[in-house]
């Protein structure tokens, strides 16, 4: 095996240092901050979240969502975020489907909603000491969804 230097490598092939995992709080922290920089703007709701069957849920989507402006945020896909489709949303955010439904359902918000509003309630989303975690290691568990860190 022979040893390469960094600097070397460059050379060779295009190497970029992978970006660092981030945290559930930080991917939330971003995708708050991507929807406050445009406060007014009226956004989308998905419809009816918790009546779509259970197959076609992961592929909900709408233009102009909450989950739109998280797609467009260079650092959220740049994190893995790989569409605003309701399914790679809750993977990527590490949502219940009852935060999901809170934060995104029609029967939340009406037909519209500000993301200013959106930003609020997805705000709340990020754990506040222990009791925010702990709560969501529970929902997380009894769900049947093993949670690490």
């Amino acid at each position: 095996m022979e040893f390469k230097s960094l600097a070397d490598l460059r050379h060779i092939a295009d190497v970029t240092p992978a970006a660092p995992k981030l945290t559930r709080d930080q991917k939330i922290a971003l995708w708050v901050s991507a929807l406050d920089r445009d406060p007014n703007r009226v956004l989308f709701p998905l419809p009816e979240i918790e009546w779509a069957p259970p197959a076609q849920r992961a592929g909900l989507r709408v233009d102009d969502s909450p989950l739109t402006i998280a797609f467009k945020d260079p650092a959220l896909r740049a994190a893995g975020l790989v569409s605003d489709r309701l399914g790679d949303g809750l993977a990527f955010f590490d949502l219940t489907e009852a935060e999901a439904h809170d934060m995104l359902c029609s029967c939340r918000y009406g037909r519209t909603m500000t993301a200013g509003a959106a930003s609020k309630r997805i705000a709340r989303l990020r754990h506040t000491g222990l009791f925010g975690g702990l709560k969501h290691w529970l929902v997380q568990t009894w769900n049947g969804r093993p949670v690490l860190g």
